[in-house]
């Protein structure tokens, strides 16, 4: 792949590039976009998401860089990558998912972010779509696996994905822990989104999530389950 050929990544300085956020110290765009591509065929190939319901993003120093709108994880490119400079596309490029403003929250929430990716998958939706106690810490750790990788999910209410009204619930949940502070979320009968501080991180954290809510869906009409 040849990023200077691609409008959407072309002009990255490598001096943008923060160490912190970058796999393994100051890794250029094109060999992160390179791991986000390998990241989402990953995510596809296993049936963790389809069609062009999946986003995710990385911040190399003061830029985002995220997959367009209607892009399928199965076949990215870095074509389908559009960069976003102080909270705004690169004028003349394509689209960015419409989903953009979730991205920008957990970025600003934390600035050592360098990555955030939302997908479908199926039992962390199911799990979305059940009501819960507390809507702080959603899911169970029936196995020290997700506290370890992850830590506490919270959800957020429902409200029409790419919705205004889904971007405030968000925000509001997002900075409105009280302390509490979650790691991952559930967006309400839609799916998951998790933050890392690097694309690594965020990918481990959601193939944890995504076993642990399979694993409380198996068990969630299991008798005295509050006990395992």
């Amino acid at each position: 792949m040849n990023v200077d050929k691609v409008d959407e990544v072309d002009n990255a300085d490598e001096s943008n590039v923060d160490g912190n956020n970058a796999e393994e110290g100051n890794m250029t765009a094109e060999k992160i976009i390179e791991q986000a591509i390998w990241a989402a065929r990953s995510f596809y190939d296993r049936g963790k998401t389809s069609g062009s319901s999946a986003n995710l993003s990385v911040r190399l120093g003061e830029d985002i860089y995220i997959t367009v709108t209607g892009s399928c994880f199965g076949c990215l490119s870095a074509a389908d990558f559009v960069r976003i400079s102080r909270g705004s596309p690169v004028p003349g490029h394509k689209k960015p998912s419409r989903e953009l403003p979730l991205h920008l929250a957990l970025y600003g929430r934390d600035e050592t972010a360098g990555a955030v990716i939302h997908i479908h998958s199926t039992y962390a939706t199911l799990w979305s779509c059940l009501p819960h106690p507390d809507e702080d810490d959603v899911l169970p750790s029936c196995t020290p696996h997700l506290r370890a990788k992850l830590g506490r999910v919270a959800s957020v209410p429902y409200a029409e994905p790419g919705s205004e009204e889904l971007f405030a619930a968000f925000r509001a949940r997002v900075g409105g822990q009280n302390g509490r502070e979650p790691n991952g979320y559930l967006l309400r009968n839609h799916g998951p989104i998790v933050a890392g501080k690097t694309l690594m991180d965020a990918y481990f954290s959601m193939e944890e999530l995504e076993d642990a809510a399979k694993i409380a869906w198996l068990l969630k009409d299991f008798p005295d389950r509050e006990k395992l």
